[in-house]
């Protein structure tokens, strides 16, 4: 099911918030867990029971981490420490190894057959699981939390599977950490306040989707159809600018409606994006891309192989790890492995000569990271290598097979998409945000808002280009 789809809107949502509300609040986690099952199911009807079976064996395995209480004595003999161990290793063979087969198994058994030359490791075709991606690494996040002691006593099954499948951030993110939410699971408040402060938000969210990331999402289309390695430069990189904003708009979009609908269930999801297309360097751009899957590669991945105490040589190889994880996290494919360690090589090269001088300057960093990132988002969005490297042939005055989109085309899309390109690129500054803060509460912004709303509504029932990017990761 689609935050923005009228489904959702008209259908889903208005009844499980009279539900949300109208229950005492000591049944909201019960009713926001079998809500959180159904919104699921309703998509996913089969890989509910994968949901449900995950949520079951990580909550079995994190109580037997706490069976006995750790005490000196037993720390001494070791019990506990092997008991705990052992619990996190069956977990993390449990999560990761179902995210293996669901997601990266056809890819690996194409790998090796390639090679072999013949079927030497069957190819299951199996459907991948909405969001298993960033449900998993949730429970991984909570076990290795029990596991170092940062959760101090284990959430009760209601709390955890409500944690685990809460629909806001369930399919898509953000990645939240149970200490995050811990306390707001135990006891929490919703009142008028935070319910009209989410719908806006929610109302923000829907309109970045709708009205900007579907809408430009069609020039991307476009240009991608008259096939890579037949577009001008100048086509190609208004291509790669078109999907810059479309997967941008896209997350930034789902990432606020999911914190609307937190704020108004009483909880507090975490941003997940900081105006990265202000940055000054490619550094700085992940910062503030994507945050919760960054925080979540540095605190469970990075730190944990040495991040950079122990010299350059092997600062740049966990960096390695990181990235070529990255990547892959996204997807089980060659571009994104790609994608992954191209993102290393500019990382390293910024952290061991430039990337500080960057950051300080006031032009010459926004114009160096403008002109890189749009060239990885075109890696990130061909999957095929062959169009891939055509397109960015394309981008840098390559022609393979000759130009059969130039300047006529580039002049009758700009006049098509010119006033959508100006207002994205207004939109990925920090200003529109900065003044939402300040006039939140104003009775223009209401008017405002629910003509974004109507009009959000009006595209999703005439428009087709609706399911958002993030989804298949």
């Amino acid at each position: 099911m689609l935050f923005s789809s009228l489904g959702f809107i008209f259908g889903f949502l208005p009844v499980f918030m009279a539900l949300y509300l109208l229950v005492p609040a000591k049944y909201r986690n019960i009713v926001l867990l079998l809500g959180s099952l159904v919104f699921y199911g309703a998509g996913e009807p089969y890989f509910v029971l994968l949901l449900v079976f995950s949520v079951l064996v990580n909550y079995g395995l994190s109580r037997y981490m706490f069976w006995e209480p750790a005490s000196p004595q037993k720390d001494r003999s070791g019990k506990a420490v092997r008991r705990r161990k052992r619990a996190l290793v069956l977990s993390l063979a449990v999560d990761f190894g179902l995210l293996f087969v669901f997601k990266y198994w056809d890819f690996t058994a194409g790998t090796i057959n390639g090679l072999a030359g013949h079927e030497a490791v069957p190819v299951l075709m199996l459907a991948l699981p909405l969001g298993i991606s960033f449900y998993t690494f949730q429970m991984v996040s909570y076990q290795i939390d029990c596991y170092r002691g940062t959760i101090r006593e284990p959430a009760g099954f209601v709390p955890f599977a409500a944690y685990v499948s809460m629909f806001p951030q369930l399919i898509a993110g953000p990645i939240v950490r149970y200490e995050e939410v811990a306390d707001r699971m135990r006891k929490r408040r919703v009142n008028v306040r935070k319910l009209e402060s989410g719908l806006k938000l929610f109302t923000v969210g829907l309109g970045l989707k709708v009205l900007l990331a579907n809408q430009i999402g069609t020039l991307w289309n476009t240009i991608m159809s008259a096939g890579a390695g037949n577009l001008h430069a100048a086509v190609a990189w208004l291509g790669a600018a078109a999907y810059s904003f479309q997967i941008y708009f896209d997350f930034w979009g789902y990432s606020v409606m999911a914190m609307g609908l937190g704020k108004m269930l009483g909880f507090r999801i975490p941003q997940n994006f900081d105006s990265p297309y202000a940055s000054r360097s490619i550094s700085e751009f992940w910062r503030r891309w994507h945050i919760t899957l960054g925080r979540w590669f540095r605190e469970y991945v990075y730190f944990p192989l040495g991040g950079s105490r122990r010299g350059r040589l092997r600062t740049a190889a966990n960096l390695l790890v990181v990235w070529a994880f990255t990547g892959l996290w996204h997807g089980a494919d060659w571009n994104f492995l790609l994608w992954g360690l191209l993102f290393f090589v500019l990382l390293t090269v910024e952290k061991n000569s430039y990337g500080r001088w960057m950051e300080r300057s006031k032009v010459i960093g926004h114009i160096y990271t403008l002109l890189l990132i749009p060239v990885t988002w075109v890696v990130f969005a061909v999957t095929d290598l062959g169009q891939l490297t055509a397109y960015l042939g394309n981008m840098f005055g390559i022609y393979g097979a000759g130009v059969l989109v130039g300047m006529q085309q580039l002049v009758r899309y700009l006049k098509e998409y010119g006033v959508l390109l100006i207002v994205c690129c207004l939109f990925a500054t920090p200003y529109p945000a900065k003044l939402y803060r300040k006039f939140a509460d104003r009775w223009f912004t209401v008017v405002i808002l629910l003509g974004i709303f109507w009009f959000s509504v009006h595209e999703i029932m005439v428009g087709s280009n609706n399911p958002f990017l993030y989804f298949r990761f």
